[in-house]
């Protein structure tokens, strides 16, 4: 089987996997009134996950490093978890509060990062330090501004909640720097 085809094959194994995912809250809306989902927000679900799966699709075309291919995975992983939560329910506050764009700006220093180390496993690792770092410095901001402050939002939810997602962000970092002690000296 060519290389291409089995892309192709893939990216459509991928499409049917995403739609059957947005099968279920359009199911469980047919059942409960808990779910209410509109046409919007089953197009930005259905980018989120057909784009995190397509992605890791292209980065693991890179490697046969099972080090970096967990490492894609978890840093995929942990960027669409950071965004649906976001947009779901908001991690400060809630969804609607302005402090949760800050988020943004975490998933923008690891695309940042990601475009500039050219997917290599050592800028990777740099790059998800950086983006752990960025997640820390949302928690240190959001104390100094006093969110914690606000009975809805207590310190020790914002601080377990982004020391999840920091210590995923490391995780991947640590794996990245796995597979690039696996790659062969020059």
């Amino acid at each position: 089987m060519s290389r291409d085809h089995k892309l192709i094959q893939s990216v459509a194994v991928l499409a049917l996997i995403t739609g059957f995912i947005l099968m279920i809250p359009f199911i469980a809306m047919q059942f409960t009134g808990e779910i209410v989902w509109t046409l919007s927000d089953f197009i930005v679900a259905g980018i989120l996950l057909f784009g995190t799966g397509l992605t890791y699709i292209l980065a693991n075309q890179k490697s046969g490093n099972t080090a970096y291919r967990v490492a894609v995975g978890l840093a995929l992983g942990t960027g669409l978890f950071l965004i649906w939560a976001n947009l779901a329910v908001g991690l400060i506050g809630s969804e609607d509060n302005p402090a949760n764009l800050m988020y943004f700006g975490v998933i923008a220093v690891g695309i940042i990062g990601t475009l500039a180390s050219h997917l290599r496993p050592r800028g990777m690792e740099y790059t998800l330090l950086a983006t752990a770092f960025a997640q820390g410095l949302i928690v240190v901001i959001t104390i100094i501004i006093g969110m914690q402050q606000d009975p809805v939002i207590p310190v020790f939810q914002i601080l377990y909640e982004n020391g999840f997602f920091i210590a995923l962000w490391i995780g991947s970092a640590l794996l990245f720097r796995r597979a690039y002690k696996q790659l062969p000296s020059s």
